[in-house]
């Protein structure tokens, strides 16, 4: 029988610790890292572009869908119903409110206008836009135009008189996503819209919103309340103000809430240890058109879903012509605090301006 010498057993003890050395997983310093979560490689039922970290997949019940992914976020597109985006992650947790129960949904002419959950875009101004359900949860088309970059394109729409156009790009190594919507005006007269950002985060979370002077609304933010009143100077146990910022904490006695602060971002703590963050263009020498000249929102039921809304300026566009609005969206892991009150807005402010850039 064959007995190794020590010299033997040395040399293979070293080359299984230099292979243990080779094979073991990288790990990447994370703000408030999450545990390993990593992206997973492209499923079975995808179609292959020439174009990187850009593929055709089943997602939702959509066989259609465009996902756009680097190593650690995930994007899919939606065409078919409604130019959506279903998914945002970040290592595999999806920022966005997907629920069951209306995969492979798609809208019917004269027939209701679906739930249309996740990452939603629409027009305004709210209260006096014609209705336009083929906008909104219509079918549109989609194309993959470069690496991690799609295009979302709407039927042309007589009702508001506008086609739409969604262009996402998706940097390379961080979860940036730039999310442009252009405006064409399809018809024979001007037309006065705006951009209206009307994305379902998860629900329960804290805004981070910092606000600017100065500014029309004593509180920092106006409430929406029944018979269409609108509060200027509204007081609520789940808002308050911290070191100029506003923060909202819980669901207020009522949901919709706008502010016109200038500040260009704001942040967004969910229950899964996620902090979404947009960052959008504020012009303070333009109009915006909604009732109250709002230049964001924030929709925030008793429920499972937040609705994070930027909100372009008034879009004065002669036929022909066209007017675009981009906003840009991060996702980065940022523990949850078990007390609200504990929550720093200058810390926030502090990650935002670090990870955000």
């Amino acid at each position: 029988m064959y007995l190794p010498n020590s010299r033997t057993i040395l040399y293979r003890a070293l080359v299984v610790g230099l292979l243990a050395v080779y094979t073991m997983p990288s790990i990447h310093a994370e703000p408030d890292s999450l545990e390993s979560n990593p992206v997973s490689s492209p499923p079975a039922d995808c179609a292959e572009s020439k174009f990187r970290g850009a593929t055709v997949v089943t997602f939702h019940g959509y066989d259609d869908c465009i996902r756009l992914e680097n190593t650690i976020a995930r994007v899919t597109l939606c065409p078919r119903a409604g130019g959506r985006v279903l998914e945002y992650s970040y290592r595999g947790l999806n920022a966005l409110y997907l629920p069951p129960g209306d995969e492979g949904w798609e809208y019917q002419p004269g027939g209701d206008w679906g739930s249309m959950n996740a990452g939603r875009f629409d027009i305004g101004p709210e209260q006096t836009i014609p209705k336009h359900p083929q906008l909104w949860s219509g079918k549109w088309t989609g194309e993959i135009t470069g690496d991690r970059t799609a295009r979302l394109t709407s039927l042309p729409d007589e009702s508001t008189g506008v086609q739409l156009i969604r262009e996402f790009t998706l940097d390379p190594t961080t979860s940036r996503l730039d999310c442009k919507q252009t405006i064409k005006n399809i018809s024979q007269s001007t037309k006065e819209y705006c951009h209206w950002s009307r994305t379902f985060a998860l629900g329960g979370g804290i805004c981070v919103i910092p606000l600017s002077e100065p500014s029309r609304f004593p509180n920092g933010y106006v409430m929406y309340e029944p018979e269409s009143n609108i509060n200027f100077r509204p007081v609520d146990k789940q808002i308050f103000r911290q070191d100029g910022f506003l923060l909202i904490t819980g669901a207020p006695k009522q949901p919709k809430l706008g502010m016109d602060t200038s500040a260009g971002w704001f942040a967004y703590l969910m229950k899964n240890n996620l902090m979404f963050v947009k960052r959008f263009p504020v012009d303070t020498d333009r109009p915006y058109n909604e009732v109250a000249c709002l230049t964001m929102s924030i929709w925030y039921p008793d429920g499972p879903m937040c609705e994070l809304e930027p909100i372009g300026p008034r879009e004065k566009i002669e036929p022909g012509k066209s007017a675009s609005f981009t906003e840009t969206w991060y996702v980065m892991p940022r523990s949850f605090p078990k007390d609200p009150s504990t929550v720093s807005a200058k810390e926030i402010a502090e990650a935002v301006e670090k990870y955000t850039k």
